[in-house]
């Protein structure tokens, strides 16, 4: 071009928007297996939504990145060049627009659909360079670039409807709570078989914090005690500082 126009070559690099690459991952979801027809109708309407409103697309487009960006990255993949295609792909008409669109089928059920542009390979980068990657994608047995960009469309619309049954169901704070109740858990010492049990008390008492966790697990653990016959001492909390004498 530059010899045909007389002219001198200046930005010499390939643009990310790939709107020459899509995917569309596709999939049905049955009504009676993700809460029923309420919660069905529910995810519609949030997808009309984001559909409609850019403030609301940002975010359901958002969730839909959590799972593409993660097997992009986890495969050796550059993670802010499909992040710029999708959300580039994102502006059809000039509005930002969800990725995804839910649909009720004639049975009640959902029909979801996700198309997102996806600039993957499986050479070079840190594709074949980093071993992590090299063992992800043999995980995978993908053996060309789409069907790599089609296990990570399907990645991304799972997580995007994960969020959006949370969104219509029990909420995502609610979620996000049970997650940070769990890890509080962990950090004031719960065993793995305690964890579920110190969770249950602490979102009952709406008290999802550091202090009341070491109580309610010492409590549980007291109980423990009481409730095994012929037991004495006291719980083991784990000591890490060597041998007890």
């Amino acid at each position: 071009i530059a010899d045909y126009a007389r002219g001198e070559p200046v930005l010499k690099i390939i643009s990310n928007k790939a709107d020459q690459r899509l995917i569309t991952a596709e999939a049905v979801f049955p009504a009676k297996l993700i809460g029923g027809e309420d919660i069905a109708r529910n995810i519609v309407h949030a997808s009309a939504l984001a559909e409609a409103d850019p403030y609301r697309a940002v975010t359901h487009n958002k969730g839909i990145m959590n799972g593409i960006s993660a097997v992009v990255l986890a495969s050796g993949n550059d993670t802010r060049a499909v992040e710029a295609a999708c959300h580039s792909h994102a502006v059809t008409d000039g509005q930002y627009r969800a990725l995804s669109r839910f649909d009720l089928t004639n049975e009640g059920d959902i029909h979801a659909t996700l198309e997102v542009p996806m600039p993957v390979g499986l050479i070079g980068g840190a594709t074949k360079a980093h071993p992590q990657a090299r063992q992800v994608l043999e995980l995978l047995g993908v053996e060309h670039s789409w069907e790599l960009g089609s296990v990570i469309a399907a990645v991304g619309l799972a997580q995007n409807f994960a969020a959006c049954r949370a969104l219509a169901h029990e909420g995502i704070q609610k979620g996000h709570m049970s997650l940070h109740a769990r890890t509080i858990a962990s950090s004031v010492g719960a065993h793995p078989e305690e964890v579920d049990a110190v969770v249950r008390v602490l979102i009952q008492e709406n008290a999802i914090n550091a202090e009341a966790a070491s109580i309610v697990l010492q409590n549980l653990r007291t109980q423990a005690e009481a409730e095994t016959p012929g037991r004495t001492g006291t719980h083991d909390m784990g000591d890490t500082h060597g041998d007890s004498v």
